[in-house]
């Protein structure tokens, strides 16, 4: 039975919806979908995960600043809302203002919003909030239609100095600063005169559309997270997925959720929480998650401590299994790619991501399995990749890779448009 709340809350969004024009600047979009029901982890009823960023450390505040973020959108929606985290901070994080946009369009590197879009973004009414030390807040929902495969603009105030700021360091896409107070309502980006490589607190965008199936959560490392790739033209292997996804017809897409982070290992801690200690927050409280792939590990086996024994690969790859199934959602194994010729490969570490990549294909552990290593791999030198993907470290991917990456998914496995997968009791 559906409750009250989630009742109350999807027709206050369909009558804020319905008392705000539409404007000529905004983009239109299509509904795709039957309404599937709840969304996983905390999300309401219609809501779905259209992009996402991992915390992977923090930097120093921004006190005074206003920080424009620029984000890609792989669903689109009635509305947005946004996740802003200080759950890397070691103070409550003090936002003064915070607003959505539409970038203008054609200019990825541009500051300026598309006249009449900026909406300001509210939690539980006020335009400030503040956000715990280890906490995430969601916001109201901005009544802004949002297309699939477009910039949105997020942009938050910070007055004052509330300790060391999360982050997400490698965005691959340019951001802005205005360093002189409050332009979170300037729709003209004459202010922000500096700029960035990182998204500052935002982690994660949401959209109201209740007949999109529901969002994919990626989880890897810096191969995830687009490393190698053309800056600020979403190039990535889970943006070119997202693409892939838009083709299918109406009900079969799914919102692409990238859950990368550079640098990020499974079993340990270092750069960024380990993949087995962030699950909770990068992908089972997400919106509306119906499946995940995992792609991760090659830090574990070449950075320093590396980690060698098989055994502790598996044990962690069957948690993130359980606990997934256990949420109802399908898991997909990505195999470990090549890195002959890079500085960290010795043989001894080969024979452990070949030891990997055989329990990822012939367990039985995931739901299904797409097979990287094959797909990049030199079939003359099966220990290195393809001259043609490598970007010249012997590791990450040009965009050619991390399209052949995209292409190896199987749309199918991710069971788009189908019933939800019943959850299964976790095991031990």
């Amino acid at each position: 039975m559906v409750s009250i709340r989630h009742v109350l809350s999807t027709l206050a969004v369909a009558l804020t919806l319905a008392l705000v024009p539409l404007t000529a600047a905004a983009p239109a979009w299509a509904d795709t979908g039957p309404d599937t029901g709840p969304a996983s982890g905390h999300s309401d009823r219609g809501w779905v995960g259209t992009w996402e960023a991992a915390a992977s450390g923090t930097v120093p505040g921004l006190p005074g600043n206003s920080i424009r973020n620029v984000m890609h959108t792989s669903v689109g929606g009635h509305a947005a809302r946004i996740r802003v985290s200080n759950r890397l901070g070691t103070a409550p994080l003090e936002l003064g203002a915070a607003t959505v946009a539409l970038q203008e369009a054609g200019a990825p590197k541009s500051p300026n919003a598309i006249a009449g879009t900026a909406r300001p973004a509210t939690f539980h009414g006020r335009t400030s909030v503040t956000v715990p030390v280890g906490e995430d807040v969601i916001s109201d929902p901005v009544p802004l239609r949002v297309a699939a495969d477009t910039n949105l603009l997020i942009t938050l105030f910070t007055p004052n100095d509330s300790g060391p700021a999360t982050y997400h360091r490698s965005a691959l896409q340019t951001s802005f600063l205005a360093p002189d107070g409050d332009h979170t309502a300037d729709e003209d980006g004459a202010a922000f005169t500096a700029t960035t490589s990182s998204w500052y607190y935002v982690t994660g965008v949401d959209v109201f559309s209740p007949r999109t199936p529901g969002s994919v959560v990626t989880l890897g490392d810096s191969i995830t997270d687009g490393s190698g790739s053309t800056a600020s033209a979403n190039r990535r292997w889970p943006d070119r997925l997202a693409a892939r996804l838009r083709e299918l017809p109406p009900g079969r897409q799914l919102g692409v959720l990238n859950a990368g982070i550079s640098g990020n290992r499974v079993l340990l801690d270092g750069t960024g929480p380990s993949a087995l200690s962030r699950l909770d927050a990068d992908v089972f409280s997400r919106g509306n998650v119906r499946a995940l792939i995992v792609m991760e590990g090659i830090n574990d086996i070449k950075g320093n401590p590396n980690q060698t024994d098989p055994v502790a690969f598996e044990d962690a790859y069957r948690r993130i299994a359980e606990q997934a199934h256990a949420r109802g959602i399908r898991v997909i194994g990505g195999t470990i790619t090549p890195y002959g010729g890079n500085g960290g490969y010795t043989e001894a570490r080969e024979s452990v991501r070949q030891a990997v990549n055989d329990f990822i294909r012939n367990s039985g552990t995931f739901d299904a399995v797409v097979d990287f290593d094959a797909v990049v791999r030199d079939p003359a030198d099966p220990h290195r990749i393809l001259p043609a993907y490598d970007t010249g470290d012997h590791l990450h991917f040009n965009d050619a890779g991390l399209q052949a990456m995209a292409d190896a998914v199987d749309l199918a496995q991710l069971r788009v448009g189908g019933p939800r997968p019943a959850p299964v009791a976790a095991k031990g």
